[in-house]
């Protein structure tokens, strides 16, 4: 945790989709005045190929992340926990931020299903990082 900057953690249930998305539009739009992580409560072995051409239409590089296990320390470094459909699996700590954020798995998706999921997001981001850094 850097002092001063507010971090956040994004969590689904494999780390493969929309919680990398989600992670690297707020490093995108960011940059170094938010800090940012992203786990799985169950993680996939990659990154979701079809996440990764979503992103890349829009010029943002997520090919460099791997998807990591959710570790009870990530939650307790972050201000805000952000959920995506990981249920009961994230734990929780007085204190801190929680969102779930409602939306539709990207995993066995084609990129037409894909770029909507991508969008809303991105909205989602934009809004979460104005809040952050007013």
């Amino acid at each position: 945790m850097t002092p001063g900057i507010p971090s956040v953690l994004f969590v689904c249930v494999h780390n493969a989709g929309r919680s990398q998305m989600a992670a690297g539009f707020l490093r995108h739009v960011a940059g170094d005045r938010i800090e940012v992580r992203s786990a799985g409560s169950m993680p996939a072995e990659a990154i979701n190929p079809v996440a990764v051409e979503a992103m890349r239409e829009l010029g943002i590089d997520i090919t460099a992340e791997t998807p990591k296990v959710l570790t009870t320390e990530a939650v307790q470094d972050s201000d805000v926990v952000i959920t995506m459909g990981c249920g009961d699996a994230c734990p929780f700590f007085p204190g801190k931020r929680y969102e779930d954020w409602v939306l539709d798995d990207p995993a066995g998706q084609g990129l037409e299903a894909v770029r909507p999921i991508r969008d809303d997001i991105r909205r989602r981001i934009e809004s979460l990082t104005a809040e952050l850094l007013a």
